[in-house]
């Protein structure tokens, strides 16, 4: 088994914006979150939070990991009306990138080795769409043909950090191990 991550990224430059869609999500869409109708009121939610850069909102939770991510993503592009981008990194065999707007998934890219996707029957890109990545990833067009074509998922997760000038290596339970992660992230409560 090896290395595991996933988490989100909201496209907006307005963190008070975003926080308050957070709040949406967990109060009226909690169910996405794993969380159910009959838990206490009390029980709060967490998420760390950090304004990666100018463009980007990167958002970590306990539930988010591959297989749950995309669907929180779903829910949250609703909410903020702003492109949502999903990453889903499993046993450093798959990484999964998804990009959501309006609820609606607009592109979709799995990083992976033949092998994997020999292994894996189901593992199938639910909407390929470059020109809508590439847009809204603001990746210059020298510089995408490169990165679609990367199959090694820690490569491709390396490449888009650099790409997207923000590190896609943070995970909820990363955070209080690693320094950097904790000064980077605000935790919230809703």
């Amino acid at each position: 088994m090896g290395r595991s991550f996933a988490n989100l990224h909201i496209k907006s430059n307005n963190l008070e914006k975003t926080v308050e869609a957070l709040r949406e999500l967990s109060e009226g869409h909690a169910s996405v979150l794993g969380k159910s109708k009959d838990e206490a009121p009390e029980s709060k939610v967490e998420m760390y939070v950090s304004k990666s850069n100018e463009n980007w909102i990167s958002v970590l939770h306990d539930y988010f990991v591959w297989g749950t991510v995309k669907e929180i993503g779903r829910t949250l592009s609703r909410l903020t009306r702003e492109p949502v981008m999903t990453a889903g990194y499993i046993n450093e065999e798959i990484f999964e990138l998804s990009l959501f707007e309006n609820g609606d998934i607009q592109a979709e890219r799995i990083f992976c080795e033949q092998w994997t996707r020999d292994e894996y029957e189901q593992l199938r890109e639910e909407r390929i769409n470059d020109d809508y990545l590439q847009q809204a990833l603001d990746i210059r067009h020298e510089d995408f043909d490169g990165f679609i074509g990367i199959t090694s998922p820690e490569q491709a997760v390396d490449k888009l950090s650099e790409l997207g000038g923000m590190s896609l290596w943070c995970d909820w339970e990363w955070v209080p191990y690693e320094e950097t992660l904790g000064e980077r992230f605000k935790k919230y409560e809703f």
